[in-house]
């Protein structure tokens, strides 16, 4: 069968990546389930502690390996898992399914961007992922739409639908995705599987710790993730349960929640149509400053949205979280991903600033759940907000060493084997 076009097949899974919503899985386990703020993070730990374990080596797999095999193993498994989401009740069951999702995860992180990167290389790849982000917006409305129609006739059903955008990627990946600028080294050059996959480890760790603004971002992630957890589990719960939501037409919570997502998702749009013409005037000097600003707006937004009476501030509060966030992604991934200049290693060293993320979830949740059960959901989203303060202190550190990789020369290469 003949391969698409890279780009084309990249553009695809943005929009097949973003049909499926937490929406209705949320609403699933606070309303149907009745989840404690506890129970939901830990929901998120289990991911989080699996990605942990199984980032960097699946990472590896993608550098040694092949990143298209590994995006197949991921994308299947992620929708699998997805489905079971919606088919168990047990607090345990939905915990270790969401661990497992968190494992298939893994397969993708790194092994997607490194894809791309090395398909259309590393100078063009920016206006790829912020035209990508794009896309995604019009998958996740689409999504969003579906899901909650679905919803209001059975929650359990739209958990479970949406899994099958998962397995569709992964079949995409199967049939139609080229993978042209991944070499794997010569067989006669190779020793053995648990030789070479050591080697890609190491040459990836040595890398990331040899270039200051790649520690400084992967710094980054320890404190976003510690800081998202809270937020990405208890805001639902934080409108169910304290602020309330709009008696305007009496409409169900999930169609609320859906139209917060669409609304979310249309100012996403919008923005990143403005940052995408920003980024085409300034280059990658533009990412940085506006990575730094997006992210002083998310701090601001998420403590508005904790410390708010008032349903309408609250949404707005929720509303300027998500875009800080939506343009956050993009702009996070094209300043890494301007920093890795060795495409042997790009998956691991992708993987590294994805297990950073896992380890700041898997710390923080727990400690953050408790505080959500003794001192209440707001207490909790306040200590998920302070969280991000770091950041801005390693942003501005690695603005000053200009935003850019070190010299290539002072860069370790990979070891062989």
């Amino acid at each position: 069968m003949r391969r698409l076009p890279a780009t084309s097949v990249f553009y695809a899974l943005e929009l097949l990546l973003r049909l499926p919503t937490w929406v209705a899985a949320a609403v699933y386990l606070v309303r149907e389930l009745h989840f404690s703020p506890l129970q939901l993070v830990l929901v998120g730990t289990a991911m989080e502690a699996a990605v942990f374990l199984f980032e960097v080596p699946t990472g590896v797999v993608a550098d040694t390996y092949s990143r298209r095999l590994s995006l197949i193993v991921g994308y299947l498994g992620m929708g699998v898992a997805w489905m079971l989401l919606g088919v168990f009740s047990a607090p345990w069951a939905i915990i270790a399914v969401w661990a497992f999702w968190g494992v298939s995860y893994t397969f993708t992180s790194g092994a997607y961007q490194a894809w791309i990167t090395d398909e259309v290389g590393v100078e063009n790849v920016g206006r790829v992922f912020l035209k990508g982000a794009r896309i995604g917006y019009a998958g996740a409305v689409v999504g969003l739409i579906g899901q909650v129609a679905l919803a209001l006739v059975s929650l359990r059903a739209a958990v479970i639908a949406g899994g099958v955008p998962t397995v569709a990627c992964g079949l995409l990946c199967i049939f139609l995705m080229p993978e042209t600028g991944f070499r794997r080294r010569p067989r006669a050059e190779r020793g053995s599987a648990l030789a070479e996959t050591r080697a890609t480890a190491l040459g990836g760790a040595r890398y990331a710790a040899a270039a200051p603004v790649i520690l400084l971002l992967v710094g980054v992630e320890v404190f976003t993730g510690m800081s998202s957890e809270a937020f990405d589990r208890l805001k639902e719960a934080h409108f169910l349960r304290d602020v309330g939501l709009p008696t305007v037409g009496q409409l169900d919570a999930v169609v609320w929640f859906g139209i917060f997502w669409l609304v979310g998702m249309v100012l996403g749009f919008v923005a990143t149509g403005r940052l995408i013409k920003r980024f085409e005037r300034g280059g990658s000097t533009v990412v940085a400053s506006s990575l730094f600003a997006v992210t002083v707006m998310e701090m601001a937004a998420m403590f508005v949205f904790a410390v708010t009476g008032s349903t309408w501030v609250a949404i707005v509060g929720l509303l300027g979280v998500f875009l800080a966030r939506n343009l956050a992604g993009p702009l996070y991934t094209i300043w890494l991903n301007e920093q890795i200049r060795d495409s042997s290693v790009r998956a691991t060293v992708l993987s590294i600033s994805g297990q950073a993320n896992a380890i700041g979830q898997a710390a923080g949740g727990p400690g953050l759940g408790v505080i959500g059960n003794v001192w209440g959901i707001r207490a909790a989203l306040c200590a998920g907000a302070a969280v991000i303060a770091p950041t801005l202190g390693l942003y501005g550190r690695a603005l000053r060493h200009g935003g850019r990789e070190p010299e290539l020369r002072e860069l370790p290469q990979p070891s062989q084997v």
